[in-house]
């Protein structure tokens, strides 16, 4: 896995990149691939069958995805079985999410609504720019803003 870290960091010029856990690792990466438009660098998966490591691009970024364990559950399941998690989910923000810049957002938008993202929020104006928010299929939230063109 060191060599592939490798090759998809000294391709991302980001100080800090996102680690996301999900508990159906290879399907959130199908997934976060076809509605949200990111490119799959790494997929590894362990001998169950588990995501042991992946990475996906957008951009000159990267986001990290695994499974940790068997036990775990994304927000949307936690939030159907923890009633605080619920009530602070009911609101359009993002909470523990990323923030990714993408060149056409409203384009973006219309494959994340027409692939079946939740849309927590609807396309908005800015300042600073034109964003919305949406939830993926294990319920990380996740807001996308368009990227101030370079003059």
């Amino acid at each position: 896995m060191s060599k592939q870290w490798r090759e998809a960091e000294s391709q991302s010029t980001q100080t800090v990149v996102p680690m996301l856990a999900y508990a159906d690792g290879p399907a959130a990466l199908d997934w976060l691939v076809r509605v949200f438009g990111f490119r799959e660098q790494t997929r590894v998966l362990d001998g169950a069958g588990r995501l042991a490591h992946a990475v996906l691009s957008v951009g000159d970024g990267i986001v990290m995805l695994a499974t940790p364990s068997p036990d775990y559950e994304g927000p949307k399941r936690h939030r159907e079985r923890c009633e605080p998690a619920r009530r602070w989910s009911e609101v359009p923000w993002i909470i523990d999410g990323v923030l990714v810049l993408v060149d056409d957002v409203a384009a973006h938008f219309d494959r994340a609504q027409r692939e079946g993202a939740r849309i927590l929020s609807p396309l908005e104006p800015g300042p600073p720019a034109a964003r919305y928010r949406a939830e993926d299929v294990e319920g990380h939230r996740w807001m996308f803003m368009e990227r101030a063109q370079q003059q």
